[in-house]
Parts: C-alpha cells; structure tokens; sequence
C-alpha cells in the first residue's frame, strides 16, 4: 500500500551515563493506493511520544509487539512443537514484507485528501530508548580503570542481527524498501559518530559543547544496512585510497595500521573482476569491542570486532582478518547495494558475496588454500545436514513436482518427504543462528557449483549485469519505479542467468535451492582381468537418514592409471549404478616409466606394492561439484599411491584420513615421507602427523625405532652439533612454523603399550619448554607456546589407583608426569598476569589442561578457578574457554548450582559475544538429555529457560539460542521432569484421600505403591542436595584402559567400579504421609528416576495379581537405579534376597559391555517373579497384611528398610 521515499533519522541526545537516546524519524511516504488509511512501521523496546502528519497534524498510533509474550495463550504445555507456531506467528505479525509492523499509525481524516492526490506524506515520530537490550549495544569499560580510560573506552553501536534496525529508531525494517537517508547525529565534542553515507558536514552546537553530524545516502538502500557507531575513535585514512577511513578506539592506532594495509588490494581485485565501480561513494571500518560476530557489513560501512587487529608480529590471525574485511567489501556489492526481495532469497546475496571472498583468498593465499577451505566448507554443511536435517536455501515456492511413472505414480509422490526442523524457518527472527550460519556456507557451495555448470566467466557476467541495472536505478528518483532493480530473487537470478548464458536454471535451482539435503555416495570397486576392465559399483544407501536425499545425474569419476588420467561421467539413475570402464593400460609391474599425472607432470614411482589392476587411484567427484559425502573403499597401497604422488590437497586429506585404518609399515612410511616432503602443502604434512600418531599408537607392539616424529623434528629444528637442543626460534618459513606447532602436539598423543605417553616424549616435550628461545624472532610465540601447553594436556591419561572414598586428592597423591605438568602451567598462568601473551593465548590452553588434569583425577574437580576467569571484564577469549570449561564440568560432575550460575550468566552478562559464545558452547556439549536422566533436568531450569524464550523481544539471536539449547536438553516434547513432577504431586493428594479411607486394605494398597513410586521420582532430585548418610566404607576399584578410535581423538574411559555398601539402615523419615530418603551416597553422579517411575507405573498395572504390588515397586525399581552408573543404594534393598544383589553386583561391573541385556534381564526376573507368586501364595498375602498394619501408615516404606529381610522371602 505504500512505499518509502526518503527517511531523515537525528538522534538530538545520546547518553553514556543512562545509556539512553533521544531522537526523532521523519519518513517520507509514497502512498501506492488511495484508500491507505493505516501506516505500519517497525519498531521495537523504543518509547514513542508522538507522532505527527506533514507538520501539521497529530496522528494517532497503536503499539503491540507480540514477542514481549509469544506464548500467552498457551500456560502449561512447555513444548517446542507448540512454541514454535507461536514463535511463527509472533514474527509474522509483525513483518514489514507482509505490511505488518508493531507500531500502527491511524491517518487522520486531514490526510485523507492527501493521500487521494498522491502526494507524499511526511511522518515525523518522536522517540526514546534506554537500556536497550538488543540492536545498539552501549560499551561502558568498568569503575576500576582511571577516569580517562573510561571515558575514552566507552562506545557505542549498532548490532543488527539480520533485519533488527527497528531496534533503534522506528522505520521499514525490510530488505525490499529501499529509499534514500540523511542522518544527524550529536555527540559530545570529544566523541565521533560514524555512520552509512557521505559525511557532509560537522557542525558544533551554539554552547560549543556538542557537535552534529550530518550523513546522506544518496544510494537508495534499505533499513537493515543503516549503522552507526559512536566513541572516541583514531581516525586512519586508508594511504593507498582515500575514499577508505578506519576508526579503531585509543591506542589501537598501530595495530589498526598493520591489519589494514591491504584492504585497498580487496577493492581492486572486486572492482576487476565484476567489471563495476564500487557502488557507493565511501567506505569506513570501525573496530569496536564485545561485537558478538566477527564482522558485519552495512551500507558503505563495516562494524568490526577488535579480535580482528593484530600487530606485524602475527601470523595466524592475519590469514582470519584479511578475509573477514575482504568478505565485508564484496557485502557492499552484494548485501548492501543489491539487497534480497524476502528472507528466502538472503542465500543469493550471502553466497555470492562469500564466492567472490573465496576468489579473492585464492589470489592471495593460493589454490591450496582455497580448495582445503571449500573442503572444510562442504564437510560443516554436511556435519549439519545429518545432525539437524536438510537446509532450504529458498524456502518460499516448494520445488516442482517430479514427473509421475504412469505405472506407479504413488511411488514418486512419497519421494519428496518435508523436511521438518524444530524452528520455522518462514522468517528470519525464528531460525537457529547455526542454521543461518550453515546456510550461507551451502549457499556458497551451490553458487560454486553453477560457476561448474556454466562457466567463471558467464557467472561473472550475471552479477556484472546485475549491478549494472542496480547502478543504473540507483540514480533514478523513485518516480521512475526502478528502485526493484535493486533487490535479487531465486526467480530474477534464474531468468538474469538465462539472457547471459541461454540455459534454462530452473531445475538445477529446484534440485539445489529449493530442495534441502546432499548426496552421499559409497564406492567399492573390483578389477576384471580378463577384460581389463575396473567394475565400478556406486551405491546411495543412505537415503533415509537425516540430511541425505538421492541425488540423480551425472557423476565424474577420475581414474589415475599407468599411462595417466583418466575422467568418465557416469549417468546416476538408482540408488545402486555399476559400471564398466575398459581400462587404457595394461599392468606392468616390472618395467620401469614415469606416469604422467593429471598436472601433466611425470613421476617414478615404485609399483612393487600394486596388484594386477592398472588402477593407482580412484576419485569420485574431485572437483567438488556436488554437494556430498562420500565413502571411497580401495586398498590401503592405492590410498599411499594417491597420497604420494595426487596433486590435489583435498585427495591427500582423503588419503590420509583413511589409511589410519591401516597401521602397517607401508603406512607409516607414506606419512612420514609426507610430514618431510617440503612441496607439500602445509596442512597436509600437520594433518600427516596427527594421522602418523593414531597408526603409532596401533602399532605399539611392532614399531621399531625412536618415538614418531622425534628425529623429523630434530632434523628441522634441533641444532647442528646438539640435535635434542633445539634451534633459537626463526618462522620466517611459514610451512616449517605451523609444522613446528603442530609436530609436539600430535606427538603428545602417542602411548605405550602400557597405555601411557612414552618417557621420552614427555622429555622432549619440557625440553621445548626449557629452550624456547624467542628474543631474535620476527614473529611472536604466542601460538607456538600455547600449542607446547595444548601438547602437555594431551601427554596426561587417566589416574589408575584404588581411592578409599572421601580421600582428598593432594599433591602427594599426584604422578610425578602430572606434577611437573601442572608446575609448568601454573607457572605460565603466573607470568600471564604480568606479561600476556596475544590474546592471552597460552592461559586459554593452560585452563584447557587444568580442565584435563581435573578430568583425569590428577587435581580435585572444582569451578572456581574457571568462574573466576568467566567473569565479566576478563578478555573473551579467555572467558570463552573457561565457560567452556565451565560446561564441560557441569556435564560431567556438577550441581544444580553450577548449572544455574551458567545460565544466568547466559541470560544476564553485559556482553553479547560471551552470551552468545556460552549459548554455542551449551547447545554443541549440553549437561543432559532427553535420554539421559539427571538430577540437574529441574522445573526450575525449564521455567527460566521458558521465560527467557517468550519473552526477550530485543535480542533475537539470544532467544534463537536459547531455542536451541531447550531443543538440545528436552526435544521437541514436553519436558520429562515437568511430567514427574506432576504426578509426584497428583499421587501426594491421591495418598491424603486414601489415608483417610485407610480402613478399606484394597485401596490403601494401591495407592502405597503409587506414592511411593511417584516419591522415589521426587525424592531423588532432593537426595542431591540433602546431606547424604555415608556408608562405613566404599572401596572403588579402578580399572582405566584408554579406548582409541580410529575417527575420534577423545579418549574414552571406561570404568568397572566395584561397589561394597556395608548393611547399614537407610535413615526414613515420615512427615505427613510424604516419604522423604536419605540415600546413602557413593558417587557424584546422581541419576534421575523420572522414567523409571513412568515404567514402574506401567509394569504395576500391568501385574494381574493385585497383592504383589509393593514388591513389586520395590523390586523394579531397583533395577533401574538402585545400582546406578554412579553406585546409588537406595532405600528398599533390604527387601530383595541376598543372592539377587549378588547378581546385581556382577551385573553392574559388565554394565558397559551388556546395555542391552538389561531388557532382557528384566523381563526374565518379572517372569520368574509371577512363577513365584503362583508357586507361594504366601509371599503376596504377607505383603499385604503388612502394607496394611497401622505401622506402614507413617511410611510406605519402613517394611522394607529393616536391614533383615522378611522371613517369607528367604
């Protein structure tokens, strides 16, 4: 109904002090019909004054923002599936592309006549907003600095996350609207505002206190894309252009400069190669602290993180800073200038900006680089399509449907599944921050492989015509109606695709973009001798798993043979697609030529080890057009050949990732010879080496020689006459630095056979420590000591010793290996304090280890430490890894407590990076599951979690994550302990009913089972926190054998605990006819009988003979938790024969190994159960003569609690 032309946004009066502002928005509005009688605008958490007509009059206005509350409606179902309608509902109302918004301007009758001649209407809205709490974020440096400091540290700006602007001041918040701005901001005279547009001028106030800033945006752009910041910047105009101003807080200046100077080769490899100007007259970076992404591009501006700058001293942190800034210039091209016509179509902008970003990398950092990081890329969209299921690029039309078989045409209608996630993913203020994340990765694999279907070239030509109908409209009025030039959609960039090149894109985009899911191929292959031939069989079997769907159409298939290379295309029709390829060469094991490579280089090589096939190596797919997984069997010689002599890095990763499934000499002689080789690519020759470790540590009993890698490393860094001592440090050779970080830590990883880090290694190792010697270096060490400590943590296994219980760990009690480990960290963590290292580096390894050591059961498992450096006011690297820490100790042996100081932290911090950090690190390791019980999976946790979800209205990434860590703990269903909980309470008042009935036996029989199965669910959240009655004595025997896994570099502990619990009477007390135990507690892990009881209740029904029911509740329920993981005795052992708990005890050692003889089990006991009651009557008849005398009615319990058991039962 009515389009924006022009918008003036002036903010009069901003404050650090009540972090609040004032301003006001006029807007200038094109009424596209004439019976408009309501404007919606988009505007949230700022409070409206007034709002006023063309200067003349008042309007009036409503204002409603359903995310204050997004679940009024519904009080009690606590589920996901539930929220999530609602969650889509709420973000509906309120979205600017449907013409929805939360503030509704009513026209009043003096406008109407207006509106009927066309003429645009002016809005002038006067607003306000303090504390926000998403969208501008005020950073205040805390009390304890000097004066100054704090003055010149404090700033401000803005942090949409997708299209949030409405957060700030009122307006359109779409990507479709664009129109021209002009912004006037006053700050204090010390202060600098930089925001979108052309500075035009700086004019002070009359009491020459504050000044204004004037920006204009002659560009039509939209509302998302405006930004501001505003402190006490250094201003550094770019030496090499000057349309180029960096801003970065005091004393950052130097640093600012050298992470900069190539910012300008960013622009000119762009403007080459799209062939364009850049579409905008300026372009400015501001570098500001607690940004909670790296960096984020708005209309001729960029807002960066601090993290990003980095001194001339550094050489990791510049490859991450060079192409982070590169990716902000090309979303000025493609984001900014040309925005998308709806959510659905935001993958155009952030896959083309992010391919152009990929070319630039590959100018600068080399193919190698390059193909390793699509590599990675397409192996994250993978990793997440099979966890959380198959991304939607384009989500708004679904895809055409397939062609029915005239046979079977049910068949093809069942094909195309929904893909159901547990957040809608309609809009843009539901979807998961992971999944947007994803997404923009799989947009730019799907645009790389339309660079493969049509040519670099003619895609170059889309865009460049593209900007080219952009940079024409820009310079119209909006009279002209040309302003949707500016935006892109699926369908647009079909057809703009179609006049370039001629080719239809529209299946290709149905099949990619409007599909979700990948392919997923496993080869096997077998050679024909007589034929000559290579029977290739190509199966898709996995496409019923989440994420995959079956992928038809061409395949490349590259074979390397004798006489060189060789590409088929295979046509994939089934899920099952063999084929014969004739092969070009005839085996010849004995004569000696080079083999060309697919380079067209030629190799000797040694063909002792091949068999009669021709075949050196098979690829599927080595382009990477597809997106897939893939699954290659071929011999172990084939995969050594392939590592050897490919070209290709990502085939030299595949190599090596799969020959740690064959731990032969053979092997071990391919990686070493790779770690050597200086003409490999670096990444290779590191990944070699983690590789060389894990076939090491398989092949213990027959390795011969020195420890792995231990002279590789003294002949490239040890001195010339003492070659354990090692060389003064010298990374001006880049490949040699990053191998001489990554050779300790995988180093670190091998073991004996006695499953412990070899004594040699550990010396070598410390020796690193002792001659470390940095003073005539270039570059800094920080890295390089912080990958010294990582390797000491990965030295440590776990403690093998019988603890009496209630022991303390003391220094004594430590191995000498961990004693000098924890020396060496303790002293570095102490010379942090005074000379830190970049970015506090080598503490963040150092907490990482003292986690380990913790783990290990080398030191006591206590938080403080980690609370102390996860508060706020610390650096953010270090507090994100001591929350992560944090999490990992909350997982494994934390209280309540614990828990909620997390998420506290969570919903309160003053940094949204740390939230936002903390939220990522809880949803990827959380404390529990839906599976797994746990007596942290509290009412309370979910009501706080629930609250934080319906109603933080300002900060849609956090309530997104949050979202996702509620899914994370409970699902999509309704939480379990909320289900307990409630008939906990239900069978409370069920048992006062019957108590005072408790003359009728029948029904007090009953409902004594009842209570007190419903009580042990209740009673075990308070056995935690309730003193625990200690048994004389435990012995804990600890058997410890590291498992190693091929894919996984964790160590995985098993323990078989044997438990001795001496009889001692379990305490009961009874307070109105609600049982409460005290448990005798042996370990910390508590777990939760939540379903067990839901079991119990099933198991007790289900018994026909009424009268068993006590022993049976009893019996049942100890076997589900009486003799826990953690070694729980629980109340009514007594009861149960002594030989039972014999069998019990053998039961619980083999736990690990038989999971799923427990079913099984159950069943055979409950049958010989009922056997025995047929056989004696008079078991279940003395049971319910004692449920029924007076002393039972205190407690439901005490029969069973006596430490002998009833004589009926021996």
């Amino acid at each position: 109904p009515n389009s924006t032309a022009h918008q003036v946004v002036s903010l009069t009066a901003i404050s650090f002090e009540r972090k609040s502002i004032i301003g006001m928005v006029e807007l200038t509005i094109v009424p596209n019909s004439e019976s408009l009688r309501i404007i919606r605008l988009n505007a949230k958490q700022v409070r409206v004054y007034n709002v006023t007509l063309n200067d003349v009059c008042k309007a009036e206005f409503v204002y409603f923002d359903p995310f204050q509350n997004i679940t009024y409606k519904d009080l009690k179902t606590r589920s996901l599936d539930t929220f999530s309608m609602q969650h889509l509902t709420a973000a509906q109302l309120t979205d600017p592309d449907a013409n929805n918004g939360e503030l509704m301007i009513i026209v009043p009758e003096e406008g109407y006549n207006m509106i009927q001649e066309g003429q645009g209407l002016r809005i002038r809205i006067e607003f306000s907003l303090e504390n926000p709490a998403g969208g501008i974020h005020f950073v205040i440096p805390p009390t304890s600095m000097d004066e100054e400091t704090q003055q010149n540290g404090a700033h401000l700006y803005t942090n949409c996350y997708e299209n949030s602007t409405r957060l700030w001041f009122p307006c359109v918040d779409s990507f479709a609207d664009p129109c021209t701005w002009r912004l006037e901001i006053t700050v204090d005279k010390n202060l600098t505002a930089v925001s979108s547009g052309e500075l035009m001028e700086i004019v002070m106030t009359p009491d020459l206190r504050k000044k204004t800033y004037h920006y204009t945006v002659a560009t039509p752009v939209c509302a998302p894309n405006i930004a501001l910041a505003v402190g006490a910047f250094e201003i550094y105009v770019d030496p090499h252009m000057h349309e180029v101003t960096h801003f970065c807080l005091p004393g950052m200046l130097p640093l600012l400069k050298n992470t900069v100077r190539y910012l300008h080769e960013a622009f000119e490899f762009f403007e080459e190669t799209l062939s364009t100007r850049y579409p905008f007259s300026c372009y400015k970076q501001v570098f500001v602290d607690e940004l909670d992404t790296d960096i984020s591009a708005y209309a001729t501006m960029s807002i960066a993180s601090l993290n990003l700058l980095h001194s001339i001293a550094i050489i990791d942190q510049t490859y991450v800073s060079r192409t982070f800034m590169s990716r902000a210039v090309a979303e000025q091209f493609f984001g900014c200038f040309i925005t998308s016509h709806h959510w659905s179509d935001t993958w155009l902008a952030k896959g083309i900006a992010e391919y152009l970003c990929g070319l630039y990398s590959r100018k600068c950092f080399g193919n190698n680089e390059y193909r390793e990081w699509v590599q990675k890329e397409l192996a994250r969209v993978v990793r997440y399509e099979e966890q959380y299921g198959g991304i939607i690029l384009d989500c708004s039309q679904p895809p055409a449907p397939l062609p029915v078989s005239s046979t079977n045409p049910s068949a093809a209608a069942s094909k195309q599944q929904e893909i159901v996630h547990y957040f809608p993913i309609k809009s843009l203020h539901t979807v998961s921050p992971k999944y947007v994340e994803a997404m923009r990765r799989k947009a730019h694999l799907v645009i790389r492989m339309l660079e493969h279907r049509i040519g670099q070239e003619l895609l170059i030509q889309v865009f460049n015509k593209q900007l080219a109908l952009a940079t024409n409209a820009a310079s119209t009025k909006i009279g002209a109606g040309l302003w949707s030039q500016l935006l892109i959609s699926t369908n647009i960039f079909i057809k703009a695709i179609f006049t370039v090149t001629g080719k239809d894109m529209s299946v290709f985009m149905d099949q990619w973009v409007r599909t979700g899911g990948h392919a997923k191929f496993s080869l096997t292959s077998v050679f024909n001798r007589k034929r000559n031939t290579i029977e290739l069989e190509i199966r898709q079997d996995f496409v019923n798993q989440r994420g995959v769907r079956k992928y038809n159409g061409p395949l490349l298939v590259q074979l390397q043979e004798l006489d060189g290379t060789f590409k088929h295309t295979l046509q994939i029709e089934n899920t099952l697609v063999k084929a014969d390829i004739t092969c070009h060469s005839k085996s010849r094991r004995n004569k000696k030529k080079k083999i060309p490579l697919c380079t067209g280089e030629e190799v000797d090589m040694d063909l002792s080890a091949m068999d009669d096939s021709p075949v050196l190596w098979i690829r599927l797919d080595p382009e990477m057009i597809l997106l897939r997984d893939l699954i290659i069997e071929q011999p172990d010689f084939q995969w050594q050949y392939q590592l050897r002599h490919e070209r290709d890095v990502t085939a030299q990763f595949q190599a090596i990732q799969a020959l740690q499934k064959y731990p032969t000499n053979a092997t071990r002689l391919a990686l070493t010879d790779t770690i050597e080789n200086d003409r490999c690519f670096y990444k290779v020759r590191c990944e070699a080496a983690h590789s060389l470790t894990k076939v090491a540590n398989q092949m213990v009993a027959s390795w011969s020689g020195p420890p792995a890698m231990l002279n590789i490393y003294r002949k490239f860094f040890g001195s010339f006459s003492a070659p354990h001592i090692i060389k003064l440090n010298n990374f001006s050779n880049f490949q040699l630095y990053f191998l001489q970080k990554a050779i300790p830590v995988a180093m670190a990883g091998l073991r004996t056979s006695h499953g412990i880090c070899p004594p040699e290694v550990m010396r070598f190792i410390f020796d690193l420590f002792t001659y470390n010697e940095n003073s005539r270096n270039h570059y800094t060490d920080a890295y390089y000591k912080a990958a010294l400590v990582e390797a000491l943590g990965e030295t440590l296994t776990p403690v093998v010793s019988v603890a009496i219980h209630g022991t303390q760990i003391t220094t004594d009690s430590l191995s000498t290996d961990a004693k000098l480990v924890l020396d060496e960290v303790t002293r570095l963590l102490n010379m942090e304090k005074h000379l830190p290292s970049y970015k506090y580096m080598v503490s963040v390894s150092c907490l990482k280890v003292i986690r380990k050591l913790q783990k290990f059961g080398h030191l006591p498992s206590l938080p403080h430490i980690y609370r102390s450096y996860a508060s706020y006011g610390i650096y953010l690297d270090l507090r994100i890894a001591a929350m992560e820490c944090l999490v990992d100790f909350v997982k494994v042996d934390g209280r309540s407590e614990d828990l909620e100081h997390l998420i506290t932290l969570l919903q309160t911090d003053p940094d949204p990076a740390a939230r936002h950090a903390l939220a990522q690190l809880l949803i990827d390791n959380p404390p529990f599951t839906r599976e797994s019980r746990s007596r942290l999976d509290k009412p309370e946790l979910v009501e706080s979690l629930w609250n934080s979800m319906t109603t933080l209205t300002a900060d849609t990434k956090l309530r997104c994550d949050i979202v996702d860590l509620y899914y994370a703990l409970y699902g999509t269903k309704r939480p379990n302990c909320l289900q307990a909980s409630e008939s906990k309470s239900f069978y409370k008042d069920l048992m006062t009913d019957s108590g005072s009935a408790a003359t009728s036996t029948p029904s007090f029989k009953k409902s004594a089972a009842e209570t007190k199965q419903g009580q042990l669910a209740g009673s075990e959240g308070k056995s935690a926190e309730g003193e625990p009655h200690k048994p004389a004595m435990v012995t804990i025997k600890r058997t410890a054998t590291e498992a190693f896994e091929v894919g996984d570099e964790i160590i995985k502990l098993e323990r078989s605990e044997e438990i001795t619990v001496l009889d001692d009477p379990v305490n009961v007390q009874a307070y109105d006819s609600e049982t409460k135990m005290k448990i005798a507690s042996v370990d910390d892990e508590a777990s939760d009988t939540h379903q067990s009881s839901k079991r119990v209740r099933t198991e007790v029904y289900a018994e026909d003979d009424n009268s068993s029911m006590v022993l049976d509740v009893a019996e049942s329920t100890r076997y589900e938790s009486s003799y826990d993981e953690g070694g729980k005795a629980k109340a009514g052992d007594g009861s149960v024969k002594q030989k039972k708990k014999k069998k019990d005890k053998k039961k619980h050692k083999h736990k690990h190994k038989h999971k799923h003889n427990k079913d099984k089990d159950k069943d055979k006991e409950r049958g010989e159960r009922k056997d025995k009651d047929k056989r004696d009557p008079q078991i279940s008849r003395l049971q319910a003569r004692e449920a029924a005398t007076p002393d039972t009615l205190s407690s439901a319990d005490s029969s069973n609690s006596n430490s002998n058991p009833p004589t009926a039962l021996n």
